[in-house]
Parts: structure tokens; sequence; C-alpha cells
């Protein structure tokens, strides 16, 4: 009786123990599980050259790099082409143009000097071709590239320049349009110890509005027994066929750099679908399906949590198939003007990532990471 009696009481003792560790665990916080796997997980941030100085100096670009390695990150999507000016001296936009690089940078490539200090400290960098087919911001004219080239102005229905959201547009559909940026691109491939190069909501991209030139209403003829496109820009087969002119030029683009440099990643954050392909011809689950991109970053820009966890369950379910996931990294919204998530709003969407089986994320945009610097040491570094 005295011996069963005591093992009552180391069992009730256990029982206590269990209870009180299941307790415990109930109470870890969302980060905690964050961190599992950690060491092998997208850490990205996009660095700009907009509402920034991280580029404008050596000394800064020093600066940005230690930021981000002692807060975690691993990689950086470095703007690259913006406003038909790069960051980096070019040969391709000296010969166009005349001017080889934005006059902010000018005698220095910050290119250069931000791949040298991150690979230092194992970052990774990836050049980020920002305006893509934009040729300009808030030019009615199309800026510089339309005025040298006229005839590469993307037109709408009623042969006006395509401009939506303050971008002006040239003709993705061009072919020496597509030669142009693809000879950027390949331009930095060639030149650089990249890591990476990266197309967005502009690449490849047209507004829905666009198709109406010359050329593109003629390759519509000939694959249509001579009719006209439709004037209802969202049409859905005119749509369709738009955004499969754009999957092909992603094609080729990924195998030319592939040849060139097959462990340069081909990475593209473009908008949530199916919206980007309404508004953008971007139809990127197809890419993904086709294996024309090594990662896909979408723009999972949101305001509330479950706005977010809504759009990134249609991805993960409905849209890239799960042999697929590894390549998905969504995009999180850090900053923009005087915006900031909450610090449980980003919490909980880096858990929902998880919870849904994503390695990690990119973050918009750098100038926000130091708002957050005792979080992120706490779950990347």
């Amino acid at each position: 009786m005295e011996v069963t009696t005591k093992y009552k009481v180391i069992a009730f003792g256990m029982i206590c123990i269990l209870l009180a560790c299941t307790q415990r665990i109930s109470n870890v916080s969302s980060t905690d599980s964050i961190l599992k796997g950690k060491s092998d997980q997208m850490k990205g941030v996009w660095l700009t050259n907009v509402a920034s100085k991280a580029l404008n100096s050596k000394e800064n670009i020093v600066e940005t790099v230690r930021r981000c390695d002692s807060l975690g990150f691993n990689n950086i999507f470095v703007v690259t082409w913006n406003d038909a000016h790069t960051i980096y001296p070019s040969k391709v936009m000296k010969n166009l143009t005349g001017v080889e690089i934005d006059t902010v940078f000018a005698g220095r490539d910050p290119l250069k000097e931000l791949i040298e200090e991150a690979h230092k400290v194992g970052i990774k960098v990836h050049a980020w071709f920002e305006f893509g087919f934009s040729c300009s911001y808030k030019q009615e004219d199309g800026g510089m590239l339309i005025k040298l080239k006229p005839n590469w102005a993307a037109k709408d229905v009623d042969g006006k320049l395509v401009s939506k959201n303050g971008f002006q547009w040239m003709n993705a559909f061009d072919p020496e349009v597509q030669r142009f940026v693809s000879s950027l691109i390949m331009e930095v491939v060639e030149n650089y110890n990249i890591d990476g190069i990266q197309g967005d909501d502009r690449l490849p991209a047209l507004p829905s509005s666009g198709g109406y030139d010359d050329y593109t209403t003629k390759l519509y003829q000939s694959e249509h027994s001579g009719r006209m496109p439709p004037k209802y820009e969202k049409d859905y087969d005119w749509v369709k066929w738009r955004s499969g002119k754009l999957t092909n030029y992603l094609k080729g683009l990924y195998t030319e750099v592939k040849k060139a440099k097959p462990n340069v990643i081909v990475s593209m954050a473009p908008s949530i679908y199916p919206w980007c392909e309404l508004e953008y011809l971007q139809d990127w689950p197809t890419w993904v399906n086709m294996g024309i991109v090594d990662m896909v970053i979408p723009q999972v820009y949101r305001y509330k949590h479950s706005s977010y966890e809504y759009e990134l369950k249609k991805i993960v379910t409905q849209q890239v198939a799960p042999q697929y996931h590894s390549k998905l990294f969504p995009g999180i919204l850090l900053q923009v003007d005087d915006y900031n998530p909450s610090l449980g709003m980003l919490d909980s969407m880096i858990q929902t990532n998880r919870n849904f089986g994503l390695n990690g994320e990119v973050h918009f945009f750098y100038e926000g990471i130091g708002k957050y610097k005792d979080y992120f040491r706490r779950i990347y570094k």
C-alpha cells in the first residue's frame, strides 16, 4: 500500500510537469515558430534609390550592408534600372542616349560597390530592373527614350502613348524594345559578379490598354486571319494573346541568362494574380509552371492580416502547385510613405508564410528595416 501510494505521487507529479510544459508550449509566441530552419531562409530586402540615400556614397553602401548583415538579411534586391537611367556605367545607355549612368552616381559604380561589400559577408545581390518596359515617370511625352525612339512608344486604342499610374510605357511587344531591355540585363549578367536579376510589375509587363500600335496590330492580324484586335482592352482572348507574348519574351530572356551564367537566379516580383494579368498582362503562374523563373516574389501588399492571409492562401492552394512552393517567397510591404505595419502585423504575416510552408520573404523596402531591429535580429539572425 505504501509503495503504491509512492508511485501515485510520482505519477501525479509527472502529470503536473507535462501540463505545465503543455501550457508553456501553447503560450509560445508566433515568433518562436518562425525561427525553425532560419539558416536557409530567404531573408530579402529591396534597396531603392528613391526615398533612400543608401546608394549615394560608398560609405552609405558599407553602412547599408552592415545593417542588413547585423539584422540577418541574406539577399538584397537593388534597383538597377529606373526612369531611363542605370545605377552602373552602361555602354548600352551611353551608345543610345549619351548618358552612361544616373548623374547622381557619376564617377562611381554603386552596383559594383554593393556587390563587393555584400559578398564580403555572404549576402547575395540581385539586380532589380525596376522600370522594365516603362520609359518614364510623370513625363507625358515619354521622356528621353521616346524622344530618341518614337517608334518604341506603346499605344492605346486612341493612338496615344500608354500611361498608367504616372508611368509611361515602351511597346513591350516590339522586338527592338525587347532587345534593348534584354541588352541592359545581359550587360549586368556578363560584366558583374551578380547573384541574380529581377523583374517586377513592369518586367515583363505592359498595361492592358497597350497593344494598339502598328506593329502589334499587324502581328495580331497575321495570327487571326486579318481581324483587328478587339477595341475592348480587357477582352479575355486579347488579354491572353498579349500575356502569352510576354511569357514568350521571358522564356527567351531566361534562356539567354542561363546560357551566359547558369547560376544566376532569375526572379520576378509581379502583383497579385489574376489582377496582374488583367491590368498588366502578367500571367506569372504560367511562368512558374513553365520553369522560366527560379523564384517568384508576388507583391502581397496588404494592410490587414486577414487580407494578406486570404491572398496568400489563393496563391499556395490555387495558383502555384505544391512542387513549386520552394520557389515562392511573398513580398511584404514594410514601408511606403508614412506607413509601416505594426509589429504584430509584421509578425503575423511572416508566421502566415511559415504556416503555408514558405521558407522566406522579401521586404519592401530597406528604409523600413531599422524600425524593427530587435524583431529582425530575433527571427533572422
